[in-house]
């Protein structure tokens, strides 16, 4: 793997570890939550612009710390209202940020509720057969300050685009670890993160608005269970069997349904919470009637929320999304069995906003230029 960049960035900090910095350094703690108010409520992009710190702390900022650990590479948005970044980091690699926004009734466009997918890798090692981001294995997790910058990056955006997101600390409304990676894969720093993102002196993003998804790595599942933030967890689910996840889904082999099915429920006791069971339908494969009722009887055990999401086609993959009939029968199974359902309709499609695959295009394309 490739390792993270030489200097850290400032957004990897909490406020204690950045309090204590400043005193070994000899400079007054109560900086720290100065330079957050400049980080977090004002999204500062450059150490000028920090004006109430003297030009000594700024100099040993700009010294120790990373500002700005992303850069645009382009945007991509879709007449379906979402919008995929393409970020780089300090060494060049890519990931990705996707904003899915969703228009309410009597309301504008830019007053849409917004839900934001973060990554937590370069790219991902956990082989599912179907997904592009682990196409080219894992290059690197990304460290604390990387993820929290994304949602930076989404908020400067915001400000640029209505009045409503400069009134809020977060100029969204949820939070999906839902992109590139595994997030469980990258325990401490995802968690850190998450931290930082919900704290009163970071974005002030309530955790019950926080939805994370694994494919299931059981130990962390139960680490994650004791963890003190309340956010949501949902389990890349994909098959209802351990036959059809298997085909798909490599993980399976190690952590089996009859042991990451009482994680789930271990995790919903402990938080009181309704989990969510992501099932990506693909043709023929677990589309079935049958993978339908079997997973009906899961869902109604756990008493979890099914989200279908047909198949987002994959270049270079032999994947194919059911028809919509097919889709809706699936989904029908599930909802006269009394469990609750949402069949997403189409999200980025023209845009590859399935995850890693505007990456994976780009990286492509860097080569051939390279290769010139």
């Amino acid at each position: 793997m490739r390792p993270p960049p030489a200097l850290p960035t400032i957004y990897g900090e909490t406020l204690d570890s950045l309090t204590a910095l400043l005193k070994e350094h000899g400079h007054p703690a109560f900086r720290a939550r100065q330079i957050m108010t400049w980080l977090y409520k004002k999204r500062a992009r450059a150490w000028a612009e920090m004006t109430d710190l003297s030009q000594p702390l700024r100099a040993w900022l700009a010294a120790t710390f990373e500002l700005e650990p992303t850069k645009f590479v382009l945007t991509r948005q879709s007449e379906d209202v979402t919008d995929k970044l393409l970020l780089e980091l300090a060494d060049q690699s890519l990931i990705e940020t996707v904003i899915i926004r969703a228009p309410q009734l009597g309301v504008g466009q830019e007053n849409s509720r917004k839900t934001i997918c973060i990554s937590t890798q370069v790219g991902c090692a956990m082989g599912c057969k179907f997904c592009a981001s682990g196409l080219e294995g894992l290059k690197r997790n990304l460290t604390a300050g990387e993820i929290v910058h994304q949602l930076i990056q989404v908020c400067r955006q915001e400000d640029d685009r209505t009045p409503r997101a400069r009134a809020e600390l977060a100029s969204f409304d949820n939070l999906v670890v839902m992109g590139m990676g595994e997030p469980l894969h990258n325990y401490d720093a995802i968690i850190r993160a998450l931290t930082i993102l919900n704290a009163g002196w970071g974005l002030g993003f309530g955790a019950r608005r926080i939805t994370l998804s694994t494919s299931g790595l059981v130990p962390k599942i139960r680490q994650l269970a004791d963890e003190p933030l309340g956010l949501r967890l949902a389990i890349s689910l994909h098959g209802a069997t351990d036959e059809v996840r298997e085909q798909i889904m490599p993980i399976n082999k190690k952590w089996p349904l009859k042991e990451l099915l009482p994680a789930v429920r271990e995790f919903s006791e402990k938080h009181g919470r309704m989990v969510t069971l992501e099932f990506i339908l693909i043709e023929g494969i677990n589309d079935s009637l049958d993978q339908a009722r079997k997973l009906r009887d899961i869902a109604f055990d756990l008493h979890a929320h099914v989200n279908l999401i047909p198949y987002n086609t994959v270049e270079g993959l032999p994947w194919k999304r059911p028809s919509l009939t097919r889709q809706e029968k699936f989904a029908q199974v599930l909802d006269r069995g009394g469990v609750s359902v949402t069949l997403r309709r189409e999200k980025g499609h023209a845009i590859d906003a399935a995850c890693g695959q505007l990456r994976l295009k780009t990286e492509k394309a860097r080569e051939a230029a390279t290769a010139l």
